[in-house]
């Protein structure tokens, strides 16, 4: 990455211009134009201002021990229910759930929320294996990548558990570089499901040159780096790796926003900003997270931060309502879209 700054600017000058390649809008990809949500397709341009990453309910039991037995839907809904309700009043139309298979997915739950609130709520496919790989269950060390793509395809096609609830991405989640077995299997795995059923896949990764690994999955399945949203990017403090996944394609989500931190989230997205990096960059707050087995859920936080305080702070210092609207809208609707992205 020698004159990493120079060759950046060109870069960005060059992409302005449409010189080099697409930009994100103009993507060439084998498009359907729907976005899938717990209460069926949407067009794209209906998700509106859209949460990319953020739980409704999670469940850290593992996998042998957790299940609808250990939470009720009835004493669920009180508790989230206006929280989603706040949301809408600020302007959010859209929430991407990102509990897993085996974490607290629950699609039936998120169908009668969305029905409540009036939000749109997508839910997902895949299998997590951070966290010491207590979420993952038997059969995923047994199988191979085509028989988990194979399980994950058939939920988006049939729904998930007999809800009749189709998932709208992919959600793994690896440990740190370099990917284990299990972790590459699980990427692998998505990028084919990604070929098969134009899903994105969001993946939680964690440091140590982890994206680097995933990036070469995806060039050795031949699928596009924006079929792939980085969860928790923000934990990357190597910015010539994190430009080198932009350059790719690759979705960058900045998904920890929090009052508590509102100084260093306005700093490092100003960077990504400078960097040229906002056509390619989600915002949320990874919140919410009603924990089963503790009273009333547990301290359920709330997804208000963006709206109340990040977003009137960069418009203070410069962002225009149209990079707002890149990073709150445009991005997410792009990410989001069903389409086979492939090289």
């Amino acid at each position: 990455m020698k004159n990493f700054k120079i060759n950046r600017r060109s870069l960005i000058k060059g992409l302005a211009a449409g010189l080099l390649y697409p930009l994100p809008s103009a993507r060439s990809a084998e498009t359907v134009d729907v976005v899938m949500t717990v209460l069926g397709p949407i067009q794209p341009g209906e998700m509106g201002v859209t949460l990319p990453h953020e739980h409704v309910l999670v469940d850290f039991i593992g996998w042998k021990k957790t299940g609808k037995h250990r939470w009720n839907s009835d004493e669920v809904c009180p508790v989230v229910l206006p929280h989603l309700e706040q949301l809408k009043q600020l302007g959010c139309k859209t929430l991407v759930e990102c509990s897993p298979n085996f974490i607290g997915r629950d699609p039936a739950l998120l169908k009668r929320l969305s029905k409540e609130s009036g939000l749109n709520i997508l839910t997902n496919t895949g299998l997590y294996a951070a966290a010491n790989e207590q979420f993952v269950p038997d059969y995923a060390r047994s199988e191979t990548a085509d028989q988990l793509a194979k399980r994950w395809t058939q939920e988006s096609e049939e729904g998930i558990d007999g809800t009749g609830v189709k998932p709208g991405f992919i959600k793994i989640g690896v440990k740190n570089g370099p990917l284990n077995e299990i972790d590459q299997k699980l990427v692998r795995a998505a990028c084919l499901t990604h070929k098969e059923t134009g899903l994105a896949i969001a993946c939680h990764s964690g440091g140590n040159g982890a994206i680097a690994d995933e990036m070469r999955i995806l060039k050795e399945e031949g699928v596009r780096g924006d079929a792939l949203v980085w969860v928790h990017a923000q934990n990357e403090q190597d910015m010539d790796l994190l430009m080198q996944a932009v350059d790719f394609g690759v979705w960058v989500s900045y998904d920890k926003v929090n009052h508590n931190s509102m100084e260093k989230d306005i700093a490092r997205i100003l960077q990504y900003k400078q960097q040229g990096a906002l056509s390619n960059l989600h915002l949320s707050h990874d919140a919410g997270w009603y924990s089963p087995g503790q009273e009333n859920g547990g301290d359920f936080r709330p997804f208000d931060a963006i709206f109340t305080a990040l977003l009137p702070a960069l418009k203070d210092i410069g962002f225009t309502d149209d990079e707002i609207k890149q990073i709150t809208q445009t991005n997410p609707q792009q990410a989001f879209t069903i389409t086979k992205r492939l090289l």
